[in-house]
């Protein structure tokens, strides 16, 4: 699979109950592998409690039956298969990405590229942040945070924060209590979402629309989408 590269693939949901949405989220990702072979991750929520492993390697190679039983049950989760267009292939830059800060945490798993990214991460840095990867991924998420500190929600964090983001993107954000998912205001990554039989709320990057037995067809035409 070396040579098989259509870059990154997200995966979130929602469920209303306590669900096993760790093995949903391996199932969405398996069925994105072909979206990025070289790292994979899953993080889940628990009332406000995140589980998080991610790993270089395939799906089904990093999450193990017993790796997935550890991440437990919960009612959120985010996934993330990558092909690095920016970043080395290293354990660091697999996605999700979980920050801790003074409002909460926050996961967020990214397709796409951002074409101001050196000049947001040189800002950042001169402001005192302090990177432990080379993904635009980390760049997005320092920007969220800080709109995050003065902004009532975190859905308007993020939509202040794209209003800095300039590329093709697509993203799936977990907060301690909701999911959100988001594209570029021109739409050029793929995303959907929509609702299963059994009332779980997936998004996804919609070229693994065979992944979820339900309603799923449903393409982002907002720039942003509050799930849950």
């Amino acid at each position: 699979m070396s040579n098989i590269h259509e870059e990154c693939g997200v995966f979130g949901v929602f469920s209303p109950d306590n669900y096993d949405v760790a093995r949903m989220t391996y199932y969405g990702l398996f069925s994105l592998q072909h979206r990025g072979q070289e790292s994979c991750g899953i993080v889940v929520n628990d009332d406000g409690l995140f589980a998080a492993y991610k790993d270089v390697g395939l799906v089904n190679d990093v999450f193990t039956p017993d790796r997935l039983d550890a991440l437990g049950p919960g009612s959120i989760a985010v996934g993330h298969v990558r092909y690095g267009t920016t970043g080395s292939n290293d354990r660091n830059n697999a996605q999700p990405i979980v920050v801790n800060h003074v409002k909460g945490r926050m996961a967020l798993a990214h397709n796409g590229n951002l074409v101001n990214s050196y000049e947001l991460r040189s800002k950042l840095e001169l402001e005192g942040s302090i990177f432990h990867t080379t993904s635009d991924t980390e760049v997005i998420s320092y920007i969220i945070t800080k709109e995050r500190l003065t902004s009532g929600s975190i859905e308007e964090a993020v939509n202040r924060a794209m209003g800095k983001l300039k590329g093709a993107y697509s993203l799936v954000i977990m907060s301690p209590s909701k999911l959100i998912a988001a594209r570029d205001e021109h739409g050029f990554r793929p995303l959907c979402y929509g609702q299963t039989a059994d009332r779980l709320f997936p998004a996804f990057v919609p070229d693994g629309g065979g992944v979820i037995a339900g309603r799923c067809d449903t393409e982002f035409r907002r720039i942003s989408f509050l799930i849950a």
